[in-house]
């Protein structure tokens, strides 16, 4: 199984990219959190991954912080939640909001994720809530870091968080007005792609 990755990024999407190593390029699924720490095309990377093997399908998941892989693993153990629908959730909520949530059985946090219904969410509890805490302990002195403000309404950030709503299945005049409306009310948040795909993701819910 391949559990590690090191090579060129040769392409990048909210996601997904495709790593270049010795010549063959492997294609893996990503969280936006990952999107986000992913160096610029042609740079050098190194991804932990998961890899998942079906009778018609071998699949890579691959995770920048290998906190977020563990987190995964646990998600993709609870009944009825697969990798792609784990990669979602990790997309529609950061990882520490995510554990908090599971642990505080804050099953209104958890139905606003894409896929994440009340039975699912009820069972995403039952199953994990105990089973976090290594987790929580990691989580909790995690930081977030302010961007600075920009007078753009659009750019980098805002095309990606656009890319990153349709890939998730809403259609695209949807997602574009939920990326304008966000932007309208934080333009602060015109260069934090992962904060406003986020917003923009809660506005269309």
């Amino acid at each position: 199984m391949i559990a590690h990755l090191r090579g060129t990024v040769l392409t990048k999407a909210p996601n997904h990219a495709v790593v270049e190593c010795s010549g063959v390029g492997y294609e893996v699924s990503i969280s936006v959190a990952t999107f986000t720490d992913l160096p610029a095309e042609g740079a050098e990377v190194a991804l932990h991954v998961y890899t998942n093997v079906r009778e018609d399908q071998i699949a890579l998941f691959g995770f920048s912080d290998l906190q977020e892989k563990r987190l995964f693993e646990r998600l993709i153990g609870v009944s009825g939640i697969g990798p792609k629908l784990a990669i979602t959730v990790l997309s529609g909520i950061s990882s520490e909001r995510l554990v908090g949530a599971i642990r505080g059985n804050d099953l209104a946090m958890l139905t606003k994720i894409p896929g994440i219904g009340k039975k699912t969410a009820e069972r995403v509890v039952l199953e994990l809530k105990d089973k976090l805490d290594d987790l929580a302990a990691v989580f909790v002195s995690g930081t977030t870091g302010m961007v600075a403000p920009t007078p753009l309404r659009f750019g980098v950030a805002g095309e990606d968080a656009l890319s990153a709503l349709v890939n998730l299945g809403y259609p695209r005049p949807t997602a574009l007005k939920a990326v304008e409306t966000v932007l309208e009310k934080h333009p602060e948040l015109a260069r934090d792609f992962e904060a406003l795909f986020r917003a923009a993701m809660g506005t269309v819910r």
